[in-house]
């Protein structure tokens, strides 16, 4: 059984300090442009064709010996001219900005001790290896995310030793032998197919409106890339080539 429970009049700090907790999905809505063009194409996955709110997910990792909590993630990060751009550990700090994420969700699974380890285990496992983020294949699933019989197939642009976010912790929690999204694969799983996991949990959601500019030239960028993309894949495989997100 599935329990939401909505959370207002408090700080991002403030909810992630009741709330993270090991083993604990995190998800953010944010407001950069490639936020925005997540959760746009995410509409396809609503009957309305309303934007997703969720355009990243994590891993809780726990409080380590400098007294703050970390998450395990894939992600892209700049900051002062040092590049991360992979599965990496950051402190759930980085998160209490909230011109930057408007939204956050944690999920409860109700996990024993030793999925909660094999969880962590298999994501810092990722972090040694130096597992890199994967635009390629996030473009693959803004594709397959406007052909519904692709969603369930191989992602057009998949690649070796690469992953995005909720691919990540998607392929963290098989690990633990749960399946958060089934008949989709697991390289074209969203935030959105994360938060809508029909598995048994508990979460709970703090959530800001942010208007929804439009991305503009940024969106024309993407769906050029997808459009791009789309073309070598169906290229290699004979097809003719499809449209944008």
């Amino acid at each position: 059984m599935t329990q939401t429970h909505h959370v207002s009049g408090m700080s991002n700090r403030e909810f992630l300090a009741l709330h993270a907790a090991p083993g604990r999905i995190g998800l953010s809505g944010g407001t950069t442009w490639i936020d925005r063009v997540i959760c746009r194409a995410e509409r396809h996955l609503d009957p309305r064709g309303k934007w997703g709110v969720w355009s990243h997910a994590f891993l809780f990792e726990g409080v380590r010996a400098d007294g703050h909590h970390w998450v395990i993630e894939s992600d892209l990060q700049i900051q002062k001219g040092h590049v991360q751009f992979g599965v990496q550990e950051n402190r759930v700090a980085k998160y209490e900005d909230e011109a930057l994420y408007g939204s956050l969700a944690v999920l409860d699974f109700g996990l024993d001790a030793g999925a909660v380890e094999t969880l962590i285990r298999a994501g810092l496992g990722l972090v040694a290896e130096r597992e890199r983020y994967s635009l390629r294949e996030l473009v693959g699933t803004l594709f397959a995310l406007q052909h519904t019989e692709l969603r369930s197939r191989k992602n057009l642009l998949a690649r070796d030793r690469a992953v995005y976010c909720s691919s990540f912790v998607r392929h963290l929690f098989t690990q633990a032998g749960l399946d958060l999204a089934p008949g989709v694969d697991v390289k074209n799983t969203t935030p959105e197919d994360i938060a809508g996991t029909a598995l048994p949990h508990t979460a709970w959601v703090l959530r800001r409106e942010v208007p929804k500019s439009r991305v503009g030239a940024l969106t024309k960028a993407v769906r050029a890339r997808v459009r791009a993309g789309a073309k070598v894949a169906r290229k290699r495989r004979g097809k003719p080539s499809a449209g944008a997100v």
